[in-house]
C-alpha cells in the first residue's frame, strides 16, 4: 500500500472496505445552519447583512481555508511567520468544516485513498449526487482496516491548535456575538449560518464535480480517481477548483497554473511574497518529478504558465 505523508499503511491496510455511518454531531451542525438559511435568512435579508455574508465568506475561504488550512497547514507549500499561520488557520476554522487536526486527517485520508488502485465510494465521490451529498455532509466513513496517522508534533503539541481543535464549533461565537450586537438577527444569520451552509455545502459540491467531470490536463496513472478542473468555480473557490492541477502537483502553492486559470489564493500569496511576509513558496518546477504523471492535454505549448510577479498593491503599500 502506498504511504503518503502523514498516512501510514501496512500490507493489511485497505481503502476500499468500510461502512458509512451517520454522524450525529456533524449532521446536526450542518443541518441546523442549513435550516436557518432556508427558513430564517430570506425573511431577514438586508443589503448590509448580504454584504457581511460576502465579506466573511471571501475572507474565511481565501485566507482561512485555501491559504491557511490547505496550502499552509496541510501541504506546507510556503513559509510565513507563526502569527500569520495562526491567523490563517483560525480563519480556516471559522469556515465551519472542522478544527485544524480534523481537517488534516480528513484531507490526508482522502488524498491517500484516491492514490490507491481502488477506494471506497465515499472517498472518491463515487455515488450519485444526492447520496454523496448526504454521506459527505452528514456521515463518516469507518474503514475496516484503515491507515494510521502520524501528525507532526509541532501541530499536535501546539496549545493554540489543541484549543481550537477542541472548541472549533464554539469559535463561531467570536463572530456571532459582535454580529448580533451590531446588526441583530439579520447579521447573525447571514454572517454565521448562511456563510457556514454555503461554504461547507459548496466545498462538498466542488469536490463532487472535481472528482467526476471537468477539464483534465494530467492523469495520475494507477490512482483510483482523477481530479478535474472546474473552470466555472475557479474564482469562487479561491482557486481550489483547479483540482486536476492539484492532483498533479499537490505540493504546489499555486493552484491555477496558467494565466487563464484565476486563483485568488495565489494572488494574495504573491502579494505577501512581494511584501516579504511569506517565503520559500513551492511551485511545480521545484517539486520532485512524478513518473506516474501523464500529460493528457494537447495544447500545453500554447498556454501561458503563471509565474511569480510584481504586485501593484504591494508596490503601493511599500511606497506608503
Amino acid at each position: 500500500m502506498l504511504n503518503t505523508g502523514r498516512v501510514k499503511a501496512t500490507a493489511n491496510t485497505d481503502a476500499h472496505i468500510g461502512k458509512v455511518v451517520w454522524s450525529s454531531v456533524k449532521s446536526v451542525w450542518f443541518l441546523s445552519h442549513l435550516l436557518a438559511t432556508v427558513v430564517v435568512a430570506p425573511f431577514v435579508l438586508t443589503m448590509s447583512s448580504f454584504a457581511i455574508f460576502l465579506l466573511l465568506t471571501a475572507v474565511t475561504l481565501c485566507f482561512g481555508h485555501s491559504l491557511g488550512m490547505h496550502r499552509l497547514l496541510i501541504h506546507r507549500s510556503y513559509e510565513c511567520p507563526k502569527w500569520l499561520e495562526y491567523l490563517f488557520v483560525y480563519l480556516g476554522t471559522l469556515v465551519g468544516m472542522a478544527g485544524p487536526i480534523g481537517m488534516m486527517k480528513q484531507h490526508d485520508l482522502r488524498d491517500w485513498a484516491q492514490r490507491q488502485s481502488r477506494c471506497h465510494d465515499y472517498l472518491l465521490h463515487g455515488s450519485g449526487m444526492l447520496k454523496d451529498g448526504w454521506w459527505q455532509l452528514n456521515c463518516d466513513l469507518q474503514l475496516k482496516n484503515g491507515p494510521t496517522f502520524n501528525i507532526e508534533q509541532e501541530v499536535l503539541a501546539d496549545p493554540f491548535y489543541r484549543l481550537i481543535e477542541k472548541t472549533w464549533m464554539w469559535q463561531q461565537l467570536v463572530v456571532a456575538v459582535p454580529l448580533y450586537w451590531m446588526g441583530g438577527l439579520s447579521w447573525l444569520v447571514w454572517g454565521v449560518s448562511v456563510r457556514i451552509a454555503v461554504s461547507v455545502g459548496g466545498h462538498w459540491l466542488i469536490g463532487y464535480f472535481a472528482h467526476n467531470e471537468g477539464e483534465r490536463t494530467w492523469r495520475v496513472e494507477g490512482a483510483a480517481v482523477q481530479g478535474h478542473n472546474i473552470r466555472l468555480a475557479g474564482l469562487l473557490s479561491m482557486g481550489e477548483a483547479w483540482h486536476n492541477n492539484h492532483h498533479a502537483y499537490p505540493g504546489s502553492a499555486m493552484l491555477g497554473l496558467y494565466t487563464d486559470e484565476p486563483d485568488p489564493g495565489w494572488w494574495v500569496l504573491n502579494a505577501l511574497r512581494n511584501l516579504g511576509i511569506v517565503k520559500n513558496i513551492r511551485l511545480p518546477i521545484q517539486l520532485p518529478i512524478r513518473p506516474e504523471l501523464v500529460t493528457e492535454a494537447s495544447d500545453l505549448d500554447s498556454r501561458v504558465e503563471r509565474v511569480p510577479e510584481d504586485c501593484e498593491i504591494a508596490k503601493f503599500i511599500r511606497r506608503g
